[in-house]
């Protein structure tokens, strides 16, 4: 949407990530990410950290995808974290009725940092998607044996006949 704040964070997660569900039904996961400045200081020929800062960060399942229930399987506390997100500003009361503004990031990308670590990465299982067929398209995909579920990465999966990107040459 026009007008709202994208920002991506680089830190480590402080705790770990808190799903639960709302009283409405919907799935929610609640993080926080600390990212801090190192600067080197050539006086000391040390480095050091400066300022950090913890951004409260939400995330939520939906229809299409099961963001915050990955999130809480996937990463723990301490994990250096990649995450995308918009910037938003919330307002609340206290028990004391005092009003409260919060900024937080609203997660749509996140992912473990490969700088230092290495991971294993899982497809899900598609609710839809590319797992199903286009409508007006008939090359479907290939099936896996062990699942039954279309896989539409497979080698020649769902490949149109005469696509010219199909054959890994650089005939037109």
């Amino acid at each position: 949407m026009a007008g709202e704040t994208i920002i991506t964070i680089v830190g480590n997660l402080t705790r770990d990530p808190e799903l639960r569900t709302t009283g409405n039904g919907h799935t929610v996961c609640n993080l926080t990410i600390a990212s801090s400045t190192r600067q080197y200081n050539r006086d000391t020929n040390q480095w050091e950290d400066g300022d950090t800062l913890f951004l409260n960060c939400t995330a939520w399942d939906s229809t299409r995808a099961a963001l915050a229930s990955n999130i809480a399987a996937s990463l723990s506390k301490g994990m250096s974290v990649i995450a995308q997100g918009r910037l938003v500003q919330r307002a609340y009361e206290t028990e004391d009725h005092e009003r409260r503004t919060v900024m937080e990031l609203r997660v749509e990308h996140i992912g473990p940092s490969l700088r230092r670590a290495t991971a294993q990465v899982a497809r899900q299982q598609s609710t839809g998607g590319f797992a199903q067929t286009p409508a007006g398209y008939s090359g479907g995909a290939t099936a896996n044996t062990a699942t039954g579920v279309a896989d539409p990465f497979a080698q020649g999966a769902g490949v149109p006949e005469g696509d010219p990107w199909a054959a890994g040459t650089d005939e037109f």
